[in-house]
């Protein structure tokens, strides 16, 4: 079981995750869906009322919210496999509810709520069980993969509702799009339990003989069980372990309050990952995914949808680089650069907008769209993955699962946050909200360059090393390396000298008698 394979069995929910964000925004629009969701106005005509697309669009992130603080208990108990399981049943029947719907936008909202715990805990088991089966020679590339499969499940709801506009008169049109989401899911439900158990949760279980089979099941060396990069594995997760396993299990106070644990820089790490995930929001890409429809509409664009359509093939296509970029640059490099080139184009998105309306002026929509589609290229390519790559390293295994499961609460947290405000800001000051938006985008530029450390060809055991070390900037971290070794390139090839007679014990332990490079 390589790990393109895992690669594979993660893709279908997370074409769910981006095909549910991706299809709520031409929706809105349908004929169909606003007669039977939508509100008398004045005229007599239905249209939705703020509040009611507001929490039609933004509850299902609630859902999400709970799904990612539920989803640590069940991985820290059930293993990330069946967790992973369990969420597509919870997707599932909220997507059934949805589909059987009649006339009662509680009814839509409901089965969205229900759909999203099943997406909330998705979002945390899928980095973390990509992160903990991933070698770290392409750690960054799978976990950053997470969002690039995102974007295609964007893509096709875009594609899905550009079809289905022919019909937007009957209920079909929205019927379909939802009911396509279930079947996106299906491969994951059942293919995930064909593959391997995270070894690092089987070892933090004390089933040592389990998580060695399962490394080399992951590294393809199932019958090479003495292969040196399965024993370093091995090796470097017993270090960790026992020394995390002294303290005792991790608590939820502990992740919040450092505790007794003794682990260094803990209450640190978690607020960093919260900040990272929120501010992954409030950069504002699902202000124009959610609501881009809309809002292109209400700029006097003609085609709405194909805008729409457009912008998710800019964001699936800059993903690609992104996932090269993150593994060969780094993290703390494109996070903070993309920040502010995110924070220039929704500047420029703002001031045509406020300056130039584009209902009187039809150069302004154009420049507009550009400006929109130069975002969302820096976000595919930096802090849609990135975010994601950067909480699937950080946090120790002691108490990794609770953590990403705040750092994944707080995504949500955001993603609420934008869904619910972005229809009042739209009605109350317009394009000005690019402006709020471009405050948070250079927010996070400095939470990142002050706070972030590079990861970056590190161990996830090294990575917790690192952000422990005593005195070490985040702008200096990418010249840390762990002791003993000289470079983080020739980390595996100096293990290979030092260990090239190693042989493992069962049990993680590896016994080993140093050669020389020229004995072998």
């Amino acid at each position: 079981m390589r790990p393109y394979t895992m690669l594979m069995l993660s893709t279908s929910i997370r074409l769910c995750a981006g095909y549910d964000t991706g299809q709520i925004s031409q929706i809105l629009l349908f004929e169909d869906f606003i007669d039977r969701f939508g509100q008398t106005n004045a005229q007599g005509e239905k249209e939705f009322e703020s509040i009611v697309s507001s929490l039609l669009v933004s509850l299902m992130s609630i859902g999400t919210l709970f799904g990612a603080l539920i989803g640590s208990f069940f991985l820290d108990r059930w293993g990330r496999r069946k967790t992973l399981t369990f969420a597509v049943f919870w997707f599932i029947i909220g997507n059934i509810i949805q589909i059987t719907a009649m006339r009662s936008w509680v009814h839509i909202t409901i089965g969205r709520m229900v759909a999203g715990l099943g997406v909330g805990s998705l979002s945390i088991a899928v980095p973390l069980y990509m992160s903990e089966t991933s070698p770290k020679e392409i750690r960054g590339t799978i976990v950053a993969s997470y969002q690039f499969l995102i974007t295609i499940g964007i893509l096709v709801a875009n594609l899905i509702n550009y079809g289905t506009r022919t019909i937007e008169d009957s209920d079909a049109s929205w019927r379909i799009v939802i009911g396509i989401g279930i079947f996106f899911s299906l491969p994951l439900g059942i293919g995930i339990m064909f593959a391997p158990e995270s070894p690092r949760w089987l070892a933090g279980k004390g089933d040592w003989e389990g998580a060695h089979l399962a490394s080399a099941r992951l590294r393809g060396c199932k019958d090479n069980m003495q292969d040196i990069y399965v024993l370093q594995d091995m090796q470097e997760m017993r270090e960790s372990i026992e020394m995390q396993q002294a303290a005792g299990e991790g608590t939820w106070m502990e992740c919040i309050t450092g505790g007794a644990s003794g682990i260094p820089k803990l209450v640190y790490r978690t607020v960093l990952g919260c900040a990272v995930q929120f501010l992954q929001q409030w950069t504002g890409v699902n202000y124009f995914f959610y609501y881009g429809a809309t809002i292109f509409q209400a700029a006097g664009t003609e085609d709405p949808i194909l805008v729409q359509l457009i912008l998710g093939a800019v964001n699936v296509v800059c993903t690609v680089p992104g996932l090269w970029w993150l593994e060969r640059v780094g993290r703390r490099t494109p996070l903070f650069y993309g920040a502010l080139w995110q924070a220039v184009w929704l500047l420029i998105f703002a001031s045509i907008g406020v300056a130039r309306p584009p209902q009187e002026n039809d150069s302004s929509g154009v420049v507009m769209i550009v400006a929109a589609c130069m975002f969302i290229a820096s976000f595919a390519s930096t802090w849609g993955p990135g975010a994601w790559v950067v909480i699937g390293e950080i946090f120790p295994l002691r108490t990794r699962a609770k953590q990403a499961s705040l750092a994944t609460a707080f995504n949500w947290l955001g993603n609420f946050m934008i869904a619910f405000l972005t229809p009042f800001a739209d009605s109350g000051i317009g394009f000005a909200f690019g402006f709020v938006l471009f405050g948070t985008n250079l927010a996070a530029a400095l939470l990142i360059w002050f706070f972030c450390y590079e990861s970056k060809g590190l161990s996830l055991e090294a990575v917790d090393t690192m952000y422990s070390e005593k005195g070490l900037k985040p702008w200096h971290s990418a010249k840390w390396v762990p002791a003993g070794y000289t470079d983080r390139k020739n980390r595996d090839e100096q293990y290979w000298i030092e260990h090239a007679h190693a042989k493992g014990t069962g049990n993680g332990e590896v016994k080993t008698t140093p050669t020389r490079l020229s004995d072998d």
